[in-house]
């Protein structure tokens, strides 16, 4: 039985996401070719290489995920939601601390933020959509 009104927990979460960025790292360093890991900036497209300060990123947070479907997802499925691969990517750091647990659309509200951060507004509206599109088929995969 679903409990609808459990709280936000990130445990399942962080397991699964831990083991989401070690295969990403592997697949990183494969595409790097040279020992350091090779990323493209999902919301500026620009190349991230190993030991520039980067961060692992959930396009829609873990939180929000939790709070939208509670009521019909377990943690553990919850937590294969937050994770699916398109939600999971690669940022700046200072882009991610600035963002913080801001929706992405509510921090790009502020052209600062856009200016400041070099951001691709098209680039970051495809990844968007594509966490969406994906998180929305998991989880009827997972509802059934």
């Amino acid at each position: 039985m679903i409990d609808p009104n459990r709280p936000y927990s990130r445990l399942a979460i962080d397991l699964i996401f831990t083991k989401t960025k070690a295969l990403m790292q592997k697949a990183a360093l494969i595409r790097g070719g040279d020992g350091l890991a090779l990323y493209i900036d999902v919301y500026t497209g620009k190349t991230l290489r190993g030991g520039d300060a980067y961060d692992y990123e959930h396009l829609r947070s873990s939180e929000a995920i939790h709070t939208q479907f509670k009521s019909r997802l377990t943690d553990e499925q919850i937590a294969l939601v937050v994770n699916c691969p398109e939600n999971v990517c690669v940022t700046l750091r200072c882009i991610n601390q600035s963002k913080g647990k801001r929706k992405m659309e509510d921090w790009l509200n502020n052209p600062t933020n856009i200016i400041n951060n070099n951001i691709d507004l098209k680039l970051t509206a495809a990844n968007l959509k594509k966490a969406d599109d994906a998180i929305e088929k998991m989880v009827k995969s997972l509802v059934k």
